[in-house]
C-alpha cells in the first residue's frame, strides 16, 4: 500500500493531531505497524553505530525521538482493538502481540544501546541535566536493567522467547474472556424475570436483545463478579442465572476457556522472573513500583483483611435478618447480597439508590458534574466538537481550553457498552503529550453503560456515576501532564500510583456544590432533596465490609498466583484459588472475589499482574488527599492549582512520592483510609 494512501503513516493534520478516523481502515494497520517497527529499529541502529562517546544529546534524546510512527499507530490500534474491535482486528492483535514484544526486546536487549545508557548512568552526576532529563535517564536505565539487558546470549534468547509467548497468551486471554462474556449474556423472554428493574433498565435490556436479533430481553455482563442489576432483580432464580453466568466465565470447558492460558501465563512469568534474578513474578514487578517488595504488599493487605472480614460478617447478619423477615425467602446466597444490601440501605438509612437514577442523567452528570468540578478546580472549559469524528458514532469529542483560552487537548467520551468493546472502564491516550514532539494530549474514557433506546434518557446508576468521575480523574492526569519526553507523559507513572488521581476525583461526586449542580430530576427539574443526600452520606460506610473483602480477595489472589516459583506446579485453577482465599482468611462463599482467576482481566490480560494491590495502595494517598481538600476549603481554584501544578502536571516526569510530599507537605498517613472503610476499630 502506498504510503500516501495510508493515513496512519504521517502525522494527522486535524486539530491536536486527532487521528483521521474517517479515513482509517482495517487494512491500514498491518503495513503501518510493519513500517513503524522498521523505522524505529533503523533509528536505534543510528544511535548504536555512532563512534562518538555517548552523551545525553546523541543517545537519550534520539531514543526518545525514535518510533514516532509506531507510537502513533499503536495508540490508535490499541484503542480501537479494545473499544470497537472486529474479528479482523482481533486476529491482527494476536498476530502482532508477540511481534511487538520481540520488537521491544530488540531495543531493550540491544547490548550496544545498553552500554551507552549504562555509561551515561554511571556519570549521571557529571552531566548537568535538568530534573526531568535526569529522571528519564534513571528510569530508562532501570527499565533496561530489569528487562534483562546484560544477560548472556543463551539467557537473552530464552527471555525473548518468553516475552513473545507471554504477549500472545495475554492477548489470547483477553479475546477468550471477551467472547465468553458476550456469549454468557442472560437472555429471557419473560418480563416477570426482570421484576424490580426500572422502565429504563428494561428498555436497555430489550434494546440489547434486539441488537442481537433476539426477542425479549438481554442482561449483558460487566467485568467484575457482581453485576449492576443484582441489586434490583426481585426474582431469585434470575439473580442466580446472572451470578452463575458471571462466575462461569472462562471455565466452561469450551473454546473460550481461559484456564490453560492463565496457568501457562503464571508458569512462564515465574520462569522469566527467575531468569532475571527474582524469586517470583511479584518480586520482579514490585521492584519497580513504589511498594518495592511483595512483602510490603503482603503486610498491608494482610493488616486490612481481618477487620474487613469481621465487617463483612456483621453485614451478613444484618442481611440475613432482612431476608428472614420475608415470607418464603431462602437463606441468603452470594447472588442475593446486593439485593438485600439495598433493602438494609432502605430500611436502616432510608436510602434507595435505585430512586436516585432519575437524578443521574448522563448529560447533566457529564456537563454539570464532571466538567463543572474540573472547571471550578482548574479553570478549564469544555466545548463539544461535533465536526471532529471519533472511532465510533457513540464516541464524542470535546476540546479542552484553559481559562485564558489557550488549548489543553481533546477529551473523548465513549460511554456505552457494545459487543465490540471489552468489559470494564478505562482511560488511554490516543495522542501523547510531549513538548519535545510538540504534541498536546488526546485522551479517551471508555465505560460500559447500557444504551437506552433512541429518544430515551441515559440514567446512570450510583456506581456508574462514580465510575464516570473516577475515569475522568485519569483523563485529567493525561491532560495536565507537562513533560518534555513522551516516555514520561501523563499517566506514565508507577502502576501502584496511577490510580491515585482517579480515586481523588471520585470525591467530587458527592461534594455539596457539585452534587447540587448536576443531581437534577430529568423529568421534573427538581434538585435531589438534601435529606436524601444527608441519608446517603450517613450510609457511606454501609457495604464497606463486603466491598473491601471482595477487593482484598482479588488482590491477594493476584499475589498468590504471582508468588509461585518457576518450579511450583498448579494444575487445578479452582483448587488453587480456594486455597489462596482460605490462607488469606477471605474464603467467604457469600463474598466471592471481585474477579475470579478465569476472568481476572486486570492480571492476566491487562497491566496489573502482581499489581492489583495498586488500588488500595493508591487509596492511602487518595484518602489523605481528600482530608487535605476538606481542611483547605474544598472546591477552590487555589486548591485545584496546587494539586495540578505540584502533582498532576508532573505526569511521569519525577518521583511520584516526592511530588506527593511536595503537594501534601508530608508523606501520606494510613488513618484516613482506615476511617473511610470502617477498619479503624
Amino acid at each position: 500500500m502506498a504510503q500516501s494512501l495510508n493515513p496512519l503513516l504521517t502525522p494527522s493534520t486535524l486539530p491536536y493531531q486527532l487521528p483521521p478516523f474517517a479515513e482509517i481502515r482495517e487494512e491500514h494497520y498491518e503495513p503501518a505497524l510493519e513500517q513503524g517497527m522498521a523505522e524505529q529499529l533503523a533509528e536505534v541502529r543510528a544511535i548504536t553505530e555512532q563512534v562518538e562517546a555517548p552523551t545525553f544529546a546523541n543517545t537519550m534524546l534520539p531514543l526518545e525521538l525514535s518510533g514516532q510512527t509506531l507510537r502513533r499507530v499503536l495508540e490508535v490500534f490499541s484503542n480501537q482493538s479494545s473499544a470497537d474491535s472486529t474479528p479482523t482486528l482481533d486476529a491482527l492483535e494476536e498476530e502482532f502481540a508477540p511481534r511487538i514484544a520481540a520488537h521491544e526486546d530488540a531495543i531493550r536487549l540491544d547490548p550496544a544501546l545498553h552500554r551507552r545508557i549504562d555509561a551515561l548512568h554511571a556519570a549521571i552526576d557529571d552531566l548537568d541535566l535538568d530534573p526531568e532529563s535526569r529522571y528519564l535517564l534513571e528510569r530508562t536505565h532501570r527499565e533496561f536493567t530489569l528487562a534483562g539487558a546484560g544477560l548472556g546470549p543463551a539467557e537473552t534468547e530464552r527471555l525473548k522467547e518468553l516475552n513473545q509467548r507471554l504477549s500472545t497468551l495475554s492477548t489470547r486471554f483477553e479475546k477468550r474472556l471477551h467472547a465468553d462474556t458476550n456469549e454468557l449474556a442472560v437472555h429471557t423472554e419473560d418480563p416477570a424475570d426482570l421484576a424490580g428493574l426500572s422502565d429504563g433498565e428494561r428498555s436497555a435490556a430489550a434494546a440489547a436483545a434486539a441488537e442481537r436479533g433476539l426477542d425479549g430481553y438481554l442482561v449483558t455482563l460487566v467485568l467484575p463478579t457482581g453485576q449492576p442489576w443484582l441489586s434490583s432483580l426481585t426474582n431469585e432464580s434470575m439473580r442466580d442465572r446472572v451470578m452463575e453466568a458471571s462466575r462461569s466465565r472462562g471455565s466452561r470447558g469450551n473454546e473460550h476457556d481461559t484456564r490453560e492460558v492463565l496457568l501457562e501465563l503464571v508458569r512462564l512469568r515465574a520462569e522469566r522472573a527467575r531468569l532475571l534474578g527474582f524469586a517470583d513474578h511479584a518480586a520482579y514487578i514490585t521492584a519497580d513500583q513504589t511498594a518495592g517488595t511483595p512483602e510490603a504488599v503482603a503486610e498491608m493487605l494482610g493488616s486490612l483483611a481481618p477487620a474487613a472480614a469481621r465487617n463483612a460478617r456483621a453485614e451478613r447478619e444484618r442481611l440475613a435478618a432482612v431476608a428472614a423477615a420475608i415470607p418464603g425467602a431462602r437463606p441468603i446466597e452470594a447472588s442475593d447480597w446486593a439485593f438485600y444490601s439495598e433493602q438494609v440501605r432502605a430500611r436502616d438509612y432510608a436510602v434507595d439508590t435505585a430512586a436516585m437514577r432519575p437524578y443521574f442523567e448522563l448529560e447533566r452528570v457529564l456537563h454539570d458534574g464532571v466538567f463543572f468540578a474540573a472547571t471550578e478546580l482548574f479553570g478549564i472549559r469544555f466545548t463539544e466538537r461535533d465536526d471532529l469524528v471519533a472511532y465510533h458514532p457513540d464516541a464524542r469529542v470535546f476540546e479542552v481550553h484553559e481559562e485564558d483560552g489557550s488549548p489543553v487537548g481533546l477529551f473523548v467520551a465513549d460511554v456505552y457498552t457494545r459487543d465490540s468493546k471489552r468489559g470494564g472502564a478505562w482511560m488511554n491516550p490516543i495522542v501523547t503529550q510531549s513538548t519535545l514532539l510538540g504534541t498536546l494530549p488526546v485522551v479517551v474514557n471508555n465505560l460500559n453503560v447500557p444504551k437506552p433506546p433512541a429518544g430515551e434518557p441515559t440514567l446512570l446508576t450510583y456506581d456508574e456515576t462514580r465510575t464516570l468521575f473516577h475515569e475522568f480523574g485519569h483523563a485529567l492526569h493525561g491532560l495536565f501532564g507537562q513533560t518534555a519526553y513522551p516516555k514520561l507523559s501523563g499517566t506514565s507513572v508507577y502502576r501502584d500510583f496511577v490510580e491515585f488521581p482517579s480515586q481523588v476525583n471520585e470525591m467530587w461526586m458527592l461534594w455539596p456544590e457539585v452534587l447540587a449542580n448536576y443531581a437534577v430530576h430529568h423529568e421534573t427539574g427538581e434538585r435531589m432533596p438534601q435529606e436524601l443526600v444527608d441519608r446517603l452520606l450517613a450510609a457511606e460506610q454501609w457495604g464497606e465490609g463486603h466491598g473491601t473483602v471482595e477487593y482484598l480477595a482479588a488482590a491477594m489472589l493476584d499475589q498468590a498466583w504471582h508468588r509461585l516459583a518457576a518450579d511450583d506446579v498448579v494444575d487445578d485453577v479452582a483448587a488453587f484459588e480456594a486455597r489462596a482465599l482460605a490462607d488469606a482468611g477471605l474464603d467467604d462463599p457469600l463474598v466471592p472475589p471481585r474477579y475470579s482467576s478465569t476472568y481476572f482481566a486486570h492480571t492476566f490480560a491487562g497491566g496489573y499482574s502482581a499489581g492489583y494491590y495498586s488500588y488500595i495502595w493508591s487509596e492511602v494517598l487518595d484518602a489523605d488527599t481528600v482530608e487535605w481538600f476538606r481542611e483547605h476549603g474544598g472546591l477552590t481554584r487555589e486548591n485545584g492549582e496546587r494539586f495540578r501544578r505540584r502533582l498532576l502536571g508532573v505526569g511521569g516526569g519525577g518521583d511520584p512520592l516526592e511530588a506527593y510530599r511536595d503537594f501534601r507537605g508530608r508523606d501520606a498517613e494510613l488513618e484516613p483510609l482506615l476511617r473511610r472503610r470502617g477498619l479503624d476499630s
